[in-house]
């Protein structure tokens, strides 16, 4: 979570993970105070819709491998009987027993998975006119990649209050977006192709474009690193890295679109592909431009 610019000084050991962004209040109306957020786990963890439906893949995943990793539970195939004993010469026996040897015995054929069916098209309605977006915010979301997994239903899901107080961390940040004109927060997380990467994508509506642009204005991360994200006019970056190789190190990118603020993060072990980071941000502001 962000902290304003002006709050103390956080202990070292909170300023380790990427924390949402808390944008310091415009100067009308005046919000609550606000205190520096408390140090919460990544953002993979962080959410608890997004860490049960992980569990919930995990679990599914365990159980196909148990089932199909373990040969010696298979079903061996039945050896074929010897022949009874006989003072025959072999010819005979062969003769009495055409194509005995060239018939295999009986083996188990395992038929291949059945190709995953198409995911089922969104119902959900929204309008765009001009920087003014209707309906459901869910239905602004980019599509997910065709060669993509997500994190439960693909149109994503409405984050609630306490889901919101949650993820960032701090009992009064419902007063602080309210002082923006907050109306409704949406999220959505997929994995990519390559298993290699979580992207999650949030869109936060707000009562004007100017709301939407000044809270991404008040916005800062502690990262370890901030950028410029081309491709998409006022966008940042923020990178944090991994405190050691084998763990997630994460990217955000933030911007605003009309009147909903986009957030977009990257978690993922090993080099961080600020080029994604990028290409999913220009693709999600194109979408709430255009609205389809």
């Amino acid at each position: 979570m962000p902290a304003p610019e002006d709050a103390p000084p956080a202990d070292p050991a909170s300023v380790t993970e990427a924390e949402p962004p808390v944008p310091a209040a415009p100067a009308a109306p005046a919000p609550a105070a606000l205190a520096v957020p408390a140090r919460r786990p990544s953002r993979a963890a962080g959410s608890v819709l997004a860490t049960l439906a992980v569990l919930a893949l995990t679990a599914a995943s365990a159980a196909v491998t148990v089932a199909v990793g373990k040969p010696d539970e298979r079903p061996s195939a039945a050896a074929a009987p010897l022949p009874a004993a006989s003072s025959a010469p072999a010819s005979a026996s062969a003769a009495a027993r055409p194509g005995a040897a060239a018939s295999p015995s009986p083996l188990l054929t395992l038929a291949p998975p059945p190709a995953p069916g198409p995911r089922p098209a969104t119902t959900l309605h929204g309008s765009v006119d001009g920087g003014t977006h209707g309906g459901d915010l869910r239905y602004f979301f980019v599509p997910v990649p065709e060669d993509a997994e997500p994190y439960g239903s693909a149109d994503g899901f409405k984050l609630t209050d306490e889901e919101l107080v949650a993820e960032y961390g701090q009992k009064d940040i419902i007063a602080v977006l309210n002082s923006y004109g907050f109306k409704q927060s949406v999220e959505r997380m997929y994995r990519t192709a390559d298993g290699r990467a979580d992207v999650r994508i949030r869109l936060v509506h707000f009562s004007s474009a100017s709301n939407a642009a000044e809270f991404v204005t008040n916005a800062n991360y502690k990262a370890d690193e901030s950028f410029d994200v081309g491709g998409v006019a006022g966008a940042r970056g923020f990178l944090f890295k991994a405190e050691q190789k084998a763990f997630t190190g994460e990217l955000v990118a933030i911007a605003s679109k009309g009147d909903v603020e986009i957030e977009i993060e990257i978690e993922a072990k090993g080099d961080l592909d600020k080029g994604l980071l990028a290409d999913v941000m220009k693709r999600q502001s194109d979408r709430l431009s255009s609205g389809g």
